[in-house]
């Protein structure tokens, strides 16, 4: 059995930046255990799977354009919201399947999701905004980072605020030395060219640092959105390969805008 494999950065603004997803069609589920091998073999934060087969809980397709079931996997585990994979499959789908249309919706764990193509080639991910919970910074969690926090959240990730950009980018986390957690670690400050920055840390999932996290973005263009005022942010995620998004809070929504780069095409051969 032959199945196609993509490999398209997300929320990339140069070559070699941004996130990059593995997306592979699928024309009928595998199982689960084969999806998961195939998500470690190749080695990036998440791979999308996606078929065209709704499940009986996605009820009717939410409009007249191409509507799909998606699953994303880390190296060790399925999750439950993955920004930067959802693009990266909306973006092969748009460009390979349906170039005469601009929008594309999977059915997820997070419910429908909806990904937008703009006039300039830009993609609009629609997520649920996530909601977060001021609590007093976890002194262990603090000294794994090796940061001084101005306060801390809880809610789908842990976040910590702290002053200024240079100390998100300097972090160096003792992940050895990480509570366990479900999820991930935001670290978070404004920016100096952008209105926010952020690093994420998900050693429990199988990802020490994320490249550019769609998800978080989800709980903190919110929290972010409050101090600052304002619904539209810039946003700049600090990781060694980096990745650049605008987004917009809409009411329970979140918008978050980027640019896709594919990187390669390929084919998966798996034993009958």
């Amino acid at each position: 059995m032959e199945v196609l494999l993509h490999q398209i950065d997300a929320f990339a603004d140069a070559p070699f930046s941004g996130n990059p997803a593995a997306v592979m069609p699928l024309p009928t589920w595998l199982p689960d255990t084969l999806l998961q091998q195939l998500a470690e073999e190749n080695n990036l934060a998440e791979t999308a799977f996606y078929t065209c087969e709704l499940p009986p809980a996605a009820g009717a397709p939410p409009g007249e354009w191409p509507a799909f079931h998606l699953r994303w996997f880390t190296p060790t585990v399925e999750v439950d919201m993955c920004g930067h994979a959802t693009l990266a499959a909306a973006t092969q789908i748009i460009s390979d399947i349906h170039p005469e249309h601009d929008r594309v919706s999977f059915y997820t764990r997070s419910g429908w999701l909806h990904v937008d193509r703009t006039d300039d080639d830009e993609y609009v991910l629609n997520l649920p905004a996530l909601a977060s919970v001021r609590v007093e910074p976890d002194p262990a969690l603090v000294a794994a980072l090796g940061v001084s926090a101005v306060r801390a959240y809880t809610g789908h990730d842990e976040i910590i605020v702290v002053s200024r950009e240079d100390e998100v980018r300097s972090a160096t986390p003792d992940f050895g030395s990480f509570p366990d957690l479900p999820l991930g670690v935001v670290l978070t400050a404004p920016g100096r060219t952008s209105d926010i920055v952020s690093r994420v840390f998900s050693p429990g999932v199988g990802i020490p640092e994320d490249p550019v996290t769609g998800s978080a973005h989800a709980q903190l263009v919110p929290l972010w959105s409050r101090e600052l005022g304002r619904t539209t942010l810039t946003a700049r995620q600090l990781s060694r390969r980096g990745g650049a998004l605008r987004a917009e809070l809409a009411d329970d929504r979140v918008l978050l805008i980027g640019r896709c780069r594919r990187y390669l095409d390929g084919v998966v051969t798996l034993p009958d």
